[in-house]
């Protein structure tokens, strides 16, 4: 090991950010190695939890997006054992749980090694994550850049804000919630598919496009008034 190196790893803030790395590599290779179940085999766990299911969706649903599952199966499979509106309502509570968890933990570990090194445009990119209303926070979950466990973190180790981060989570997840838990519903229940399902990919599309044009205008903004000056 060299003397650089041995150096970092007695800032505090360096070794944090390296188990949050760890962290993230780790629930990666899980993701890949661990199978996932069928959501047509899912109903029979909620016969088997009884009046625990729903607590067990939400929690366990919240454990599996902070260790990166994808959003889109937890909500297939809530549709699968409680139908489409319950599956969206259980779903929400596990995306409301696992964004508090994953932005917490991002702040613990990250936050502190971000801002004593971002620079330059990163660095106005970390002050606009600080400015973000919710509506920002909306637009930013609905753009297909990442799953919903990754940007959680990654909010955390930012200047965002907890409770816009929260409330903008929880309003970008709900349309989804709604379209795959019927999806999902559909798997043991033919026929409950509806148009409702289709808005996913329209509202990625849509957020995509304001986001761009949101960062476009504060650039804009930032040269015109550096030019004033």
């Amino acid at each position: 090991m060299t003397p650089a190196v041995r150096r970092l790893l007695r800032q505090p803030p360096v070794v944090r950010f390296a188990l949050l790395l760890l962290l993230l590599a780790a629930c990666g290779v899980l993701l890949l190695v661990v199978p996932r179940p069928a959501p047509s085999e899912l109903p029979r766990l909620a016969d088997r939890l009884g009046e625990l299911a729903p607590v067990a969706a939400v929690f366990g649903g919240a454990l599996l997006l902070v260790a990166l599952v994808p959003r889109t199966f937890i909500t297939l499979a809530s549709g699968a054992i409680f139908g489409p509106l319950e599956g969206a309502a259980y779903a929400l509570g596990a995306a409301l749980v696992a964004a508090a968890v994953g932005f917490a933990v991002g702040r613990l570990l990250g936050r502190e090694f971000v801002a004593e090194r971002v620079r330059g445009r990163l660095a106005r990119l970390d002050g606009w994550f600080a400015r973000q209303s919710v509506l920002g926070v909306i637009t930013v979950r609905l753009v297909p850049i990442a799953g919903f466990g990754l940007v959680s973190y990654g909010y955390g180790t930012t200047g965002a804000r907890v409770l816009p981060f929260l409330a903008g989570s929880v309003i970008a997840s709900a349309p989804t919630a709604f379209g795959y838990a019927a999806v999902g519903a559909a798997v043991s229940s033919p026929g409950e598919v509806n148009w409702y399902a289709a808005a996913p990919a329209g509202l990625g599309l849509i957020a995509s496009v304001v986001l761009i044009r949101r960062w476009w205008r504060a650039e804009r903004q930032r040269r015109t008034a550096g030019l004033t000056t």
